[in-house]
């Protein structure tokens, strides 16, 4: 069975969720912290050897304080991100595993992800050493520039991705290392640079990227149409939701 690593990155700036007391990864939902619910999909998975936490350096001190014991326990690593996505995620692969196969990139703040999703993920990367979660774009798009549409875009063969991103081990550390200080928004674009093929896999309209207050209002309801992880037992330290409340 091949090997797992999962990058979690959380270490934006949360600049459109608009509260004071939490970046988005780390707010309350359904009685866990954002990113708990994202990481615990992964966890449950025997392919998974390794889960790693990337966090902003301004939030590592208050994030070793609420939950470093827990992280110990889960053996998640945890490692401080960059200025930007792309240099957090390269600073996240210095820290996989020497026996890891594939690495998947899966955004913290995106926690309504389903077992389903990543088992095809995952197959397809197999298969093709590049996937993604996306989806076909439905709506009319419009270029707008200052408060005016500049003209309406055809969405044919348009496809919003999404994650869990997975890569063959080595394909996805030479596009880091070809980066040359490119900041690619998702890590497929830096793959499509070398000129390699991503294949893509239908992902769902739940598996939604929390953004603002009320997308997570709309994670909340989200996760009660997924299937539950699978049991941890009364041993795993988050057994008991009531201590995130």
């Amino acid at each position: 069975m091949p090997k797992f690593a999962v990058i979690l990155p959380a270490a934006g700036k949360s600049s459109r969720f608009r509260d004071k007391n939490y970046k988005k990864p780390f707010a309350p939902l359904a009685g866990k912290p954002v990113w708990l619910h994202s990481a615990e999909r992964f966890l449950a998975r025997g392919d998974v050897k390794q889960v790693i936490v990337v966090v902003s350096p301004e939030d590592r001190e208050e994030f070793d304080r609420k939950f470093a014991a827990n992280v110990m326990i889960l053996g998640i690593d945890v490692v401080s991100g960059g200025e930007e996505r792309a240099d957090s995620i390269q600073n996240a692969l210095a820290r996989v595993k020497a026996d890891i196969d594939f690495i998947a990139v899966h955004d913290a703040a995106r926690p309504c992800i389903a077992d389903e999703w990543i088992g095809r993920v995952f197959e397809a990367a197999e298969k093709s050493d590049a996937a993604i979660l996306a989806l076909p774009v439905a709506a009319t798009l419009k270029r707008v520039d200052q408060g005016n549409i500049q003209e309406t875009v055809p969405r044919a063969n348009l496809w919003e991705a999404q994650t869990p991103q997975v890569f063959k081990r080595q394909l996805l550390l030479d596009a880091y290392a070809g980066r040359a200080g490119f900041q690619a928004t998702d890590d497929a674009q830096l793959v499509e640079r070398l000129g390699r093929k991503v294949t893509v896999v239908t992902g769902s309209p739940i598996n939604l990227k929390i953004t603002t207050q009320e997308d997570l209002r709309f994670a909340e309801h989200a996760l009660k149409a997924l299937p539950k992880p699978k049991n941890f037992g009364p041993a795993h330290p988050f057994a008991d939701d009531d201590m995130w409340k």
